[in-house]
Formats: structure tokens, sequence, C-alpha cells
């Protein structure tokens, strides 16, 4: 049984203790192109002067990644922060699959290959980059070889355009490799490798949340119906979006399938299988429901063909999606919440729907439902289905109300909510709207850290990531749109209503997103597990 124990030392406030996540808001260099730093942000420039302040590691392993070169993200930051320890994440964990060979020793991909060698199609699907947040191509090259060696006749790439973690125009540098490749194989081996369909990640397959079902609609066609605009290879897909709209980029770039002679190449049917190789869960939910349940109601769709479908990884561990997987994901236990409803605290989490999953699924380690509904309220915004650029204010002002309405009631001991601007707002690459959205989220952040300490509580504010921070790079006076999420460090600050507090900041070496758990149960009056990173503060 989980139990918590008091730590007299750190007498909690009479307060309620709120924690504020300003996604995508990172600490980097000042220069132009920083959104953060260059927007007027009267209210956390004043916090942070004000309260015990540091800064955070938000990115590589210090969040269960493999190296320092890999930019954190909201899921494996959100993990971080509620279970008060590293995993290993994603790529972490299906490279070490891939390297090991221990992936295609998996029941799971024998039954493919077995399948598959009596005929029918392998279909490849996912996000084609480099950029590690979502997957790797690296890992697909590995696929096609495996698949080529147990004897697969038949594969079909149907490729996500990324655009976002990666350059925003870079999706020919993954296609045309690899249709060389891909075209090479086919000749040499007298099979039949090639792409299938495709589009960007903003507009087909891979929404999240709920959010736009038409996203998964639009994917869904042309990935298994062989409906939408059709072209002879991906490769000429992107070089004509590209002369029609020079102001287009990979993740909004609209749904293509590649045909012969008009006739779709490779429409997803009866007696094959596919496997979705995108290791990051978010936005592989929807399309593995609507590839996976017979009883289906989200879009008009026509029976489901007779296929069997596995994920990288299992992206729902809760309600067990997909129900077949090639990885398995970090088994995450003992989160915060649930030592907090083993202690009786009662607790709420907030955010609209683009981050949502975030303060409650990738929080509780990889849990969808409440730990004691009893003693939980979680409260979804819904996100607007727009361009976040065209309304930078997101839903910001709604959550803020919503936290102040429960603070005054006065029934939760701890709250956490997730402000989204500076990272939706920030991967469209608009400058002038991620200024907007950082100085939106300062006008939150002032009033609600303004109420907490008016109910002699303790405010806590940080982040699970950068973005803003870094919006376009420059060279030779030419700017490039940045989409990606950035390595720099997340700020820390606490800001408590007694002039006196129990407590310091602590001097702890390489602090991460990992050691704010044991800190907020020490804000709490508790003593962290002995497993938890250390705490970011200690009594004196």
């Amino acid at each position: 049984m989980l139990k918590l124990h008091t730590d007299h030392r750190f007498a909690p406030a009479a307060g309620p203790l709120l924690l504020i996540i300003m996604d995508g808001y990172g600490i980097g260099p000042e220069y132009a192109g920083n959104a953060v730093a260059n927007a007027r942000k009267p209210n956390l420039d004043r916090l942070f002067a004000q309260g015990m302040y540091t800064q955070l590691k938000a990115h590589g392993p210090a969040v269960g990644l493999p190296s320092e070169d890999d930019m954190g993200n909201s899921e494996v930051g959100h993990n971080a922060l509620g279970a008060g320890r590293i995993f290993a994440q994603g790529a972490k964990l299906v490279n070490a699959a891939i390297s090991s060979g221990s992936i295609f020793q998996t029941a799971q991909w024998k039954s493919i290959m077995q399948r598959q060698r009596g005929g029918g199609t392998l279909h490849l699907m996912g996000l084609l980059s480099d950029g590690n947040v979502h997957s790797h191509i690296t890992h697909v090259y590995a696929m096609i070889a495996r698949a080529l060696a147990d004897g697969v006749r038949t594969l079909r790439i149907h490729a996500l355009l990324d655009g976002r973690d990666v350059g925003e125009k870079s999706a020919l540098q993954y296609i045309l490799p690899l249709e060389e490749k891909l075209a090479a194989i086919s000749k040499d081996h007298g099979v039949d490798y090639r792409f299938a369909s495709g589009g960007g990640r903003m507009k087909v397959t891979m929404d999240r949340y709920n959010a736009d079902w038409e996203i998964v609609q639009r994917g869904y066609e042309a990935h298994v119906l062989g409906q939408g605009r059709r072209f002879a290879s991906a490769s000429e897909a992107v070089h004509t979006y590209y002369a029609e709209d020079p102001k287009m980029t990979d993740q909004y770039m609209g749904a293509f399938v590649v045909a012969d002679a008009g006739v779709p190449v490779g429409r997803i049917v009866d007696g094959d299988s596919v496997i979705f190789f995108k290791f990051r869960g978010d936005r592989a939910i929807e399309i593995s429901r609507a590839l996976t349940e017979q009883d289906f109601h989200e879009f008009p769709r026509p029976p489901l063909p007779d296929i069997l479908y596995a994920g990288m990884m299992e992206y729902d561990g809760d309600l067990h999606i997909p129900e077949h997987y090639l990885v398995n994901p970090p088994t995450i236990d003992r989160t915060i919440s649930q030592y907090l409803c083993a202690a009786g605290v009662t607790a709420f989490a907030i955010s609209e729907t683009q981050k949502f999953g975030h303060v409650t699924y990738f929080w509780n380690g990889n849990d969808s439902g409440y730990v004691d509904e009893k003693l939980e309220l979680f409260l979804e915004v819904p996100s607007d289905r727009i361009e976040f650029d065209k309304a930078p204010q997101m839903k910001a002002r709604e959550i803020t109300a919503a936290t102040l309405r429960l603070l005054n009631e006065g029934m939760y001991r701890f709250g956490r909510i997730n402000l989204a601007n500076g990272d939706m707002v920030g991967h469209t690459g608009n400058y002038e709207a991620a200024v907007e959205a950082i100085e939106t989220v300062d006008a939150c952040v002032g009033e609600l850290v303004d109420r907490v300490i008016a109910l002699r509580g303790i405010a806590v504010v940080t982040a699970d990531h950068g973005n803003s921070d870094e919006m376009f790079t420059e060279k030779n006076g030419v700017r490039t749109p940045k989409t990606s999420h950035t390595l720099n460090p997340v700020p820390f600050c606490i800001i408590d209503a007694r002039p006196d507090p129990p407590y310091r900041l602590a001097d702890v070496a390489h602090p991460g997103l990992a050691n704010v758990a044991a800190t907020l149960l020490n804000l709490l009056g508790y003593t962290p597990p002995d497993d938890y990173e250390r705490s970011l503060v200690e009594a004196g």
C-alpha cells in the first residue's frame, strides 16, 4: 500500500498548491527569433525575480530519451513531472529493440511475417522523418530490410510528412532516398516495394485527443480507400504541392495517393497487415481506432477490411490501444497522483483538448483514468479547430477562469494546469503569433498566481519543454521558420504567500523535470519516496 509520511519541517501553506505548466516555454539565448525573451511579460519577469527560481533540463536523458541531442516533448515531459523518476522512453526503447533485434523476435512481428509471406501486402505507416519525437526513419529502413529477409513480397509506405520536428520543407530529403531504395530492392529481389499514400501531419491521419476527426478521415480515405489527389509518385506529389503554393509547408500538405494509370497502387485491403511505425502515443490513438474497431462511429466508414494492425508501441495503456504492438512501453508505477490519493489529497487537472491528455494520461504514468474519482477532478476545455496562429490566445483565458473558480471553491488542495499556447502556436512557425501567445500566458499566470497568494497558498510555475524560444533561424540574411521543440532548459519558480517559508532552494546537480514531483510533495508537507529524484527544496 502506498503511504506518504508527514515531514513536519515542511509546514504546508494554509491555501492550495497550484502547478502551472507553460507548454513550450524555454529559456534560450536572446535573439530576434526568441518569442519568449522578446514578448512583454511583466508578470513572469516579476515572479521569476521575486520567487525561488531555477532552471530545469527538459530534454535528452533527463526525460528518458537517448542523447542530449534529443528534444523533449510534452509526453515524456509530463511522464517525468508526474512520475518523479526517469524512465526510458519511446525512441530509446525502440532503438534498443531494433539494435538488439528483439523487435523482430516478438510473437507479433512473427505473426505479421507469417501472414504476409502467404500473400497480401505489408503496409508501413507513420511520420517519415528523423525528428525522433514521434518516429525515426532509421526504424523504417530496419523494418524494410527485415521484411525483405523474412520473405515479404509486397510492401507499401504511407508517408506522413513532418515539417515540424524537422525543417518545414524537408519532406524530399526523406522521400527521394527512400524511393530510390525501394526501387532498387524491387529490381534486385523481384519484389514490389513502393510508396502508396501520404500527406501532412496536421492535415492527414495524425489528429489527437478527438480534436478533429476529419483529419483522421482524410488519412483513412487515402490509405485504405485510395481516395485523394493522385500522383505517379510521392515525390511528384510534394513537388506539385510546393509548385502550386510556394508558402505551403510539409505539415499542412494535403493528402495524396500514388497511382498507376489512375489506379491506386497501395490500398489497404483484406489479407494485409499494417504497422504504424510511431512510438509516441498522442497522435496515433485515433487512426489506430479507425483501423481496428468494428463498431466505429467517429466518421462514416465502410466495413473494415480484414487486416492485422500493430503499433510500434501500445499508445493507450489503459484502453489497450492498439491490441497488438511491437515494443512494450515503460512501466510507470507509483506516480505522485497515486501517492496523493492514498493520502486523501484532493486535486484537479485542467487543460484544453490539445494538452488535456498530458495533465491526465501522461501525468498519471500512461493511465487515462482517475486514480480516485472521489478525490480528483479532470476538466477539459475544448480547443479551437483552426491553425493556432490564427488565434494565439487559444483557450488560456477559459482555463484560467475555470482554475480560478475551483480555487475559490476551496475544495482542492492541489491543482495542475497546462497552458498550451507556447507550444501549439510555436509549432506554426509564426513569430508574431508566438509573441502574442506568450503575452497571453503571462497575463493568465499573473492572474492565477495573484489569486493563489490571496488564498495563502503556493504557486509553482514551470514548463515541459521549449518551443517558442526559437521561432526561426537566420543565415545570410534569410530567415527560416523553426517549428520544432528546442534543447533549452525551462523555468522553475516557487511563489509562496508566506514571507518566510520554512524551506529554501536546494543545490541539486543537473535538475530536471523529474525533480518536480518530490518538490511538490515537500510543499504539501510530505516526505517523498526514497527513489524519487531529489526535491528542489530543502528545509531551512
